[in-house]
């Protein structure tokens, strides 16, 4: 089984230290979810992993072949219609139109997408829309590790829903591996294997909370009990801010494991 291990990594913009001895292990599979504050790391965290910067110390081996990111801004091509955005990561693979195009037309209807929809450029589309595209040309390529730095932040409560649920159908057929970024504790509740609890200055990570509960069982009172459970834990409501300042990381136990929430 292939996993994703990072040791012992720094990471500094200039002299300011951004992350601080961040050791990880992420299985093939797994969906791991960094939750924190904004300014604790996040996404450097994410952009290490995907090979965007490199570490100022430390290691990250990084088994998966196929990789995909997905974006907070759907960033999609302004001068391409939708099925060509789609298909964009078959294009670079080498593979022709006559392949692609019907692939991302498949899966684009998995996804609600009309071949009308398809034929539209990104202005031509509503935010929903952009996200579903955005979300295609993600998946269509099959990542092996799948990156996401909070996608469905700015969407409305029924998308994310559907959207939620378009993902972890897709995750659990591909057995994809999963880190994704998130503000929202539910959301982090709903998709996740588990949950890394992050606080900032410097960016580390606090405590790890397993959800060993499946996911076909995650019904929205679950999801709320143990959202309300989470804030409730004292390391939780540090990395948060909720209790008062964070003392200094050395004087920070790195990290805290948990046996499990609310199974």
């Amino acid at each position: 089984m292939k996993t994703l291990v990072i040791e012992q990594l720094y990471h500094k913009y200039g002299i300011v230290e951004v992350l601080n001895n961040i050791n990880l292990e992420v299985r093939s599979g797994e969906t791991v979810a960094l939750v924190g504050p904004s300014g604790c790391g996040k996404s450097t965290l994410l952009h290490l992993v995907a090979g965007l910067l490199s570490c100022s110390d430390g290691r990250i081996h990084q088994p998966f072949a196929r990789m995909a990111c997905m974006f907070q801004s759907p960033r999609l091509l302004p001068w391409k219609n939708a099925r060509d955005n789609i298909a964009l990561g078959l294009k670079a693979a080498g593979i022709g139109k006559a392949q692609r195009h019907p692939q991302a037309q498949t899966l684009a209807a998995q996804l609600g997408l009309t071949t009308e929809d398809l034929d539209k450029y990104p202005h031509e589309l509503s935010g929903g829309m952009q996200s579903r595209v955005s979300l295609a040309r993600a998946l269509i390529v099959e990542p092996q590790l799948l990156l996401l730095d909070e996608p469905f932040s700015a969407l409305d409560i029924g998308l994310k829903l559907e959207l939620y649920q378009l993902l972890r159908n897709h995750v659990e057929q591909q057995h994809t591996t999963v880190i994704m970024i998130t503000h929202d504790l539910m959301e982090a509740v709903r998709l996740a294997d588990r949950i890394l609890m992050m606080a900032p200055e410097p960016g580390r990570i606090l405590a790890q909370y397993p959800l060993t509960r499946p996911h076909a069982r995650r019904d929205d009172g679950w999801i709320y009990q143990t959202s309300a459970e989470l804030l409730q834990e004292p390391l939780v409501r540090l990395g948060f801010g909720l209790d008062g300042v964070l003392p200094d990381a050395a004087d920070i136990p790195q990290p805290v494991a948990h046996g499990g929430c609310a199974p």
